[in-house]
């Protein structure tokens, strides 16, 4: 080897310097995106008793969110095939500081319902994962992408660390009012961002490989990816990712307040769970590309499950509460990647959003799941109790189906490196 040849990493990483812009402005509307949407939770106690709500009533608008989201996921990918990622990621952008205004300005459940929820669903849908990670992975090479897939998540998981502070810290001092209308500051930045990474429009699709779904009709692309059997199981396993998620975003600065702590620690824990989602979105990424996904994905299932157990059945503490938010972190957005890639590797580029949002779907069903039955039976029962137990039940199961997925050898053909043939 000459002594001035580059290592196999340096060269990849330069070969992706044309299209750092495009990256950086995909991270920034993702990280924004997330961010706010992971903060929301923050506002419920004080929007509920500012405005007579009930915790039922402003989970019922993170639902009804999680669900919009999920359905118009797959027709927001089908879009973007047709029409491109920047018209749909500056209309989203745009959905999203609109949808934050009126929260800003809600004197009742109807503008609650249509800001924190429709509205806001509606814009997660045009910039959330699906749509930045398929920008992602159409501009950088198959060698690069599950490493590049780690790293766009990671950046995708800073806006929390931003907002929730920002947000909490001018609610406590100015009302919560003003934490929404920072929000709503931040989410215009998305704007800008969207435009860049709209450049992703002009790059081509390469050629279409055997199995993919390059070549077919949208309808035909669904129906082949519903009738391949790995992407069936981690679709029904995204559910209770969805659910577990969503629960600990919507419901622990409530849980956190009954216990009575300190409403700050809310803030700190989702900013804990932002910071830790970079280090976490970094290793999957990595991971993904030596190791078959799908054991990664149930092992980070199990994982995750045991962890939320094991916080709940004790009395929280903020020394806890911290070290609970850092692990569920570093198990967060690590999923992205490893979904992204599985698609991308199964499917082809160009439907990849739109397929991604036929399995994100069943992720939202699980977040509207955990958002308004978690509030349900809270209001039912007076406690989390069985909420959380639900949550790990499913996530235990969902993960050991998810190996055994694995370990049976269904999905992509082993490559070197892998624990088990993929």
């Amino acid at each position: 080897m000459s002594a001035h040849a580059n290592p196999p990493a340096v060269s990849g990483l330069r070969s992706l310097q044309p299209v750092w812009a495009v990256l950086l402005g995909t991270s920034v509307v993702l990280s924004l995106a997330m961010g706010l949407r992971q903060s929301l939770g923050l506002f419920m106690p004080p929007i509920t008793r500012g405005i007579g709500i009930t915790v039922t009533d402003f989970t019922t608008a993170i639902a009804v969110q999680n669900l919009v989201w999920g359905l118009l996921q797959p027709l927001a990918g089908a879009w973007a095939a047709r029409l491109g990622y920047r018209p749909l990621m500056l209309a989203g952008a745009a959905l999203y500081a609109a949808a934050l205004l009126l929260l800003a300005s809600a004197q009742g459940l109807l503008a609650v319902v249509l800001g924190a929820g429709v509205m806001v669903g509606a814009a997660l849908a045009c910039t959330g994962s699906a749509l930045t990670l398929s920008v992602a992975t159409r501009v950088v090479p198959p060698a690069s992408r599950s490493l590049v897939l780690g790293m766009v998540s990671a950046a995708g998981s800073l806006g929390a660390m931003i907002a929730a502070p920002l947000g909490q810290s001018l609610s406590a001092g100015f009302g919560w009012r003003w934490g929404v209308l920072a929000f709503a500051a931040l989410a215009l930045l998305m704007l800008p961002a969207a435009w860049v990474a709209g450049r992703a429009d002009a790059v081509p699709l390469p050629a279409a490989a055997a199995g993919s779904t390059d070549n077919a009709s949208a309808l035909q692309a669904v129906r082949q990816a519903l009738r391949k059997r790995p992407f069936v199981v981690m679709s029904l396993a995204y559910f209770v990712c969805g659910m577990q998620l969503v629960f600990i975003t919507t419901h622990l600065p409530t849980y956190l307040d009954i216990c009575g702590l300190d409403p700050m620690l809310s803030a700190q824990a989702l900013g804990m769970i932002g910071g830790f989602n970079v280090l976490g979105s970094l290793f999957f990424g990595w991971a993904g590309g030596r190791w078959n996904k799908q054991l990664l994905l149930g092992c980070m299932y199990v994982v995750r499950s045991i962890v939320l157990a094991a916080y709940f059945m004790a009395l929280p503490t903020p020394t806890a509460t911290l070290v609970f938010a850092g692990i569920m972190g570093f198990l967060w957005m690590g999923v992205a990647p490893l979904v992204s890639g599985s698609v991308a590797e199964m499917f082809g580029l160009r439907w990849q959003a739109m397929i991604q949002g036929v399995a994100f779907f069943s992720h939202q069903m699980g977040s509207f799941a955990g958002a308004f039955g978690g509030g349900v039976l809270y209001d039912w029962l007076g406690n989390y109790g069985l909420a959380w137990r639900v949550g790990v039940g499913l996530g235990l199961a969902a993960g050991a189906v998810q190996i055994m997925v694995a370990v049976s050898g269904w999905g992509q053909p082993p490559r070197s490196g892998q624990l088990v043939p993929a």
